[in-house]
């Protein structure tokens, strides 16, 4: 068990580096319309956020689970 949680906190921390862009993408940042681009900024934005609002709502229900409920 210590063994498979090892290797996937190691994989948590391993960065794959890429040079590629998706298509569609740098067609929209290259065509100059500003508003698009701020469009797909956003975009960005809002699904980089979920993954770590939902991440930290688990970790804090663990943590309340674990620590609180002892008393």
């Amino acid at each position: 068990m210590k063994k498979r949680i090892l290797i996937f906190m190691f994989s948590l921390f391993v960065v794959v580096e890429s040079s590629a862009q998706c298509a569609m993408c740098k067609a929209v940042v290259e065509s100059g319309d500003t508003e698009v681009a701020e469009g797909l900024n956003d975009g960005i934005m809002y699904l980089m956020a979920f993954p770590y609002i939902l991440v930290g709502g688990l970790l804090y229900f663990i943590y309340r689970y674990k620590f609180k409920s002892k008393n």
